[in-house]
């Protein structure tokens, strides 16, 4: 049994690394599932022991944020500030930066692959509109909302999946993460515009050539906006100031946005990325089969032994940035949860490390793929070379800056 666990867990991994199985019309999801069905039919894990595998706390928290940002962006909400910030009249450095600080902002809060779908196509045409070369505000985009998401435990999956297993203070771990995320936008700000100096603007034949949006723009409606904020001011507040459990308040948010003469409910859950959730239920069974045959325990005392203690801070941070871009963020944090449990810093830790190292190449992140995909319906081309020319850079900074904060708060 022992060896058909390890089977279906290496071609699982094997499908997260390559995004799909060779033969086979799979992606990510429908990997983790097929996994997590081969696993129960083949009696390596029963049912009732898959069940309560499934952290049904992290699954509430993540659908109802996607209820809260769906609200968002069905008001015209994000649409909204992009066209504030593309309308600002100021040099392009400066409207860089505020790009920077407001998506590493709403990625805070709303979630960074949300934001970036929400914002990309507006701030691409935005780009287009004021003759800007649009290909570093994208990058900035795209990192400035990895790196901000950093800043809470809803501003990302691993965020929410590390704060809800490990327990974690909400305003502690801000307080924890605020001075490296700030440090680090302002690193990914200045590296972006000194690699951008002199190469601001677009040819107005190459702007024109762009396609328009299809779509994207939607007009703002106040109440509806204005009804999205006030749930999330009040979830918000009652994370920092209440010790209410995290996913009741998410889900008591999500299901007061519902309740609306507006939004037909099925407008509201056609945008929830279902096939996340499924990703999460499939890896929780996946890697809850292979932790009852005793392995994980055996392999970190081995790595101990090889002087690579996996509870020791430096080796966790390291092996946090190696996972993370080869089978990418999420399942890396959940291969490495129970290791980071033992370690004081262990969940700051390793929600830095994991969603930081998701700038260093495209496929390191979600919001990455979003951001690239948008561009190239708009016919910009951002090809893995372009985007690890920025990607590499700010990553590297980024967790360097990252690992002296936690270095010190030892």
């Amino acid at each position: 049994m022992t060896t058909f666990v390890l089977l279906v867990f290496g071609l699982v991994y094997l499908g997260m690394i390559l995004g799909g199985l060779p033969f086979l019309q799979l992606d990510r999801t429908g990997i983790a599932l097929l996994g997590a069905i081969a696993l129960m039919a083949g009696d390596a894990l029963p049912l009732d022991a898959a069940a309560r595998a499934v952290h049904l706390p992290t699954l509430i928290l993540l659908f109802s944020f996607m209820v809260l940002s769906a609200q968002m962006r069905l008001g015209g909400f994000y649409a909204w500030v992009t066209r504030g910030l593309a309308g600002l009249d100021v040099a392009p450095q400066t409207l860089l930066l505020a790009l920077v600080l407001a998506t590493a902002a709403l990625s805070a809060v709303f979630s960074n692959d949300v934001v970036c779908l929400a914002v990309a196509p507006v701030l691409a045409d935005a780009c287009r509109r004021r003759g800007l070369a649009p290909v570093p505000f994208l990058l900035a985009l795209a990192c400035s909302a990895n790196i901000g998401s950093a800043a809470s435990l809803i501003g990302n999956p691993q965020n929410m999946l590390i704060g809800q297993k490990l327990g974690l203070s909400f305003g502690g771990y801000a307080r924890e993460a605020l001075l490296p995320v700030l440090a680090g936008l302002l690193l990914c700000w200045a590296l972006i515009a000194w690699r951008t100096r002199g190469a601001w603007t677009q040819a107005a034949d190459a702007a024109a050539a762009l396609p328009d949006a299809q779509g994207f723009d939607e007009a703002l409606d106040r109440w509806q906006t204005m009804k999205g904020l006030l749930v999330a001011a009040g979830i918000l507040l009652a994370y920092l100031c209440t010790d209410w459990p995290r996913e009741i308040v998410a889900l008591t948010g999500a299901g007061v946005l519902l309740t609306s003469r507006k939004f037909h409910s099925s407008r509201v859950l056609g945008l929830v990325d279902w096939e996340l959730l499924v990703l999460f239920i499939g890896l929780f069974i996946v890697n809850a089969a292979l932790e009852r045959t005793g392995l994980p325990a055996r392999w970190v005392a081995d790595a101990a032994a090889a002087g690579l203690p996996l509870d020791h801070a430096a080796v966790l941070f390291g092996a946090s940035f190696v996972l993370s871009n080869i089978v990418s963020n999420v399942p890396a944090v959940m291969l490495l949860l129970p290791v980071a449990s033992a370690h004081v810093l262990g969940g700051p830790l390793l929600a830095l490390s994991s969603t930081l190292a998701g700038n260093l190449f495209i496929v390191g992140s979600i919001a990455n793929i979003i951001v690239v995909d948008a561009a190239a319906r708009r016919g910009i081309a951002i090809d893995w070379r372009r985007h690890a020319a920025v990607g590499v850079p700010v990553t590297l900074v980024t967790l360097a800056v990252a690992a002296i904060w936690l270095w010190i708060g030892c």
